[in-house]
């Protein structure tokens, strides 16, 4: 069995795509912060106030070595492929689509989320050079790289189900 892996910074669209996607190739759809938060009884500011980052990416890495094994579309954390051990999970077991954004467009989505505590915390520039750190990372994990910019949602979402479907006999 294969999952779709749907990567990329925070804003990128993951989630809202992922939806979208379950829809149209009839895929059941998982958000991993959603399935940490329902493990842990937690919402995500609470395990970074609880017990901070690096329980939390733990717990990334965790969910991705024990995801039920079954095809379906998982929205990841924006900082999932920071990890290399995540990005090898992820590249094992999957396709991975890289959600690619221009940080104009992110900034715009994300400024005012309060459920993102790195937005709460960080400057607009502190969160661009975030952006810049994870990309290489981000590029390294994908086995594609999905411009969404200029892009409708319904674009995006037609795009990768149509390779989701070429592709089929890979997942």
């Amino acid at each position: 069995m294969k999952k779709v892996y749907l990567i990329g910074y925070m804003g990128s669209g993951k989630s809202a795509i992922g939806k979208r996607l379950s829809f149209s190739t009839r895929l059941p759809f998982y958000d991993m912060d959603t399935e940490i938060e329902k493990r842990l009884g937690m919402t995500i500011p609470e395990i970074f106030e609880k017990y901070g980052e690096a329980y939390f990416r733990e717990k990334e890495t965790e969910f991705l070595r024990s995801f039920r094994n079954e095809n379906c579309i998982i929205a990841t954390g924006g900082g999932v492929a920071m990890k290399r051990e995540n990005r090898e999970l992820m590249r094992s077991t999957g396709l991975v689509f890289y959600l690619n954004a221009p940080f104009r467009d992110i900034w715009r989505r994300i400024s005012t989320d309060r459920n993102r505590p790195i937005v709460q915390r960080s400057t607009r520039s502190e969160l661009e050079q975030l952006y810049d750190e994870r990309l290489p990372h981000y590029l390294k994990a994908a086995h594609f790289k999905v411009e969404t910019e200029n892009r409708t949602l319904r674009q995006v979402t037609e795009y990768l189900a149509f390779q989701i479907g070429r592709l089929k006999g890979d997942i």
